[in-house]
Parts: structure tokens; sequence; C-alpha cells
């Protein structure tokens, strides 16, 4: 609920930069994520299966991992930096609770970044595993 120190002065709309939003951006952090998952994943267990056996190290596919791992934490970095971008937005206070076209831009920036930085930490995550997995077993 709002009360008067909130009021949003009715003489100067904001309008943002684009015409109309997209939730293609909100998607493409946790999006990046899932591929990575899913690559680094499958890249493993087609290694363990055809080329190093089921007690074999992991050897070279750890630099494979470590190299798509560099790309997808720099997609969802200039994803989260692209949604703290439409997140500042203007010259508005916190809460973005109205409902005018420059607070919805601002919330769906501020939702971005937050789920970037999800995304970035659970990229780190899959990531630790084959840092402290060694082998196929």
């Amino acid at each position: 609920m709002m009360d008067e120190t909130q009021t949003r002065p009715e003489h100067a709309p904001e309008v943002p930069p684009g015409s109309r939003e997209s939730l293609w951006l909100l998607v493409s952090g946790p999006t990046i994520w899932a591929a990575h998952f899913l690559l680094s994943y499958l890249a493993v267990s087609v290694w363990c299966a055809k080329v190093a056996g089921r007690a074999g190290p992991l050897g070279d596919i750890r630099i494979a991992i470590g190299v798509l791992t560099a790309l997808a934490l720099t997609g969802i970095a200039l994803t989260g930096w692209g949604g703290w971008r439409r997140h500042r937005f203007g010259e508005a206070t916190l809460p973005h609770d109205f409902d005018t076209p420059g607070d919805r831009h601002r919330f769906l920036g501020f939702s971005t970044f937050l789920l970037c930085g999800l995304s970035f930490v659970a990229t780190v995550f899959v990531a630790l595993s084959v840092v402290f997995i060694r082998s196929c077993e």
C-alpha cells in the first residue's frame, strides 16, 4: 500500500527506451545456466563412456568444461549487466510498484539481475563438480 510520500508526478511520465518489453532478457540467464548444465554433463558422460572408460580420468574434458564455464559466466554476466542497467533507468525510487511503463521496465531489469545472480552461482557449482571429481568413477 502506498502512502503520501510515494506519489509520482503525473506531468512527467517516463518512457523506457524500448517500445515493447520482452521477457527474453529475463529468462536468458537461467537458459544459459541450463544449457551449461546439459552440455557439461553430456560431455562428461560421453567422455567417460567412449574415451576414458568406466574408471578413467577426466583429463582433457576438464579443460573443455572450464572453457564452457567461462563462456557461460560471461554470457550470464553480460545479461545481468543489461538487467542492472534496466533497473537503474530513470530517476524513480524503490520499490518499483507503480503501474507505469518505466516501473515495469525497472522491475523486469531487477528481476533479470537477480535471476542472473542465481544462474551465475548455479553455473559455478556445476563447474565445481569437475574440480572435485577427477575420475569417471
